[in-house]
């Protein structure tokens, strides 16, 4: 049962993820007009170096794909890291009211990290 709860929630994560990272590529979700001035200042200065945004997205839709597949979720967790720590950082120190999402979002990448934490061993042994 357990697995089945991981799988759906990896599944859901890889959703989350892919429509991320490509709507950085074509854009298609309305930014909200209330967004707080500092992260629309962050933002802008991310977007200023031409090939972060595309570098994100791709890692997003990468991860994304890698994560819903058991076989692959283990590497999809390594990409997909990165990405997310940048969001935790955001929430936590520019906009807090998207804490409680980027929060589950953090204990469902910790499970998986948790549920493979075998694969890992290699890379730091």
């Amino acid at each position: 049962m357990k697995q089945k709860i991981l799988t759906v929630l990896c599944v859901l994560l890889g959703l989350l993820l892919l429509n991320g990272g490509l709507n950085k590529f074509f854009n298609y979700m309305p930014v909200p007009e209330n967004l707080p001035a500092e992260l629309v200042k962050d933002t802008t200065a991310l977007m200023e170096i031409s090939w972060l945004m595309p570098l994100i997205g791709a890692a997003e839709i990468l991860g994304g794909i890698l994560i819903m597949f058991p076989r692959t979720r283990a590497l999809g967790a390594l990409v997909i890291f990165p990405v997310m720590v940048g969001v935790l950082l955001t929430h936590v120190l520019v906009e807090p009211g998207g804490l409680p999402i980027a929060l589950v979002i953090w204990a469902i990448l910790l499970w998986i990290i948790f549920e493979n934490r075998r694969k890992y061993l290699p890379l730091i042994g």
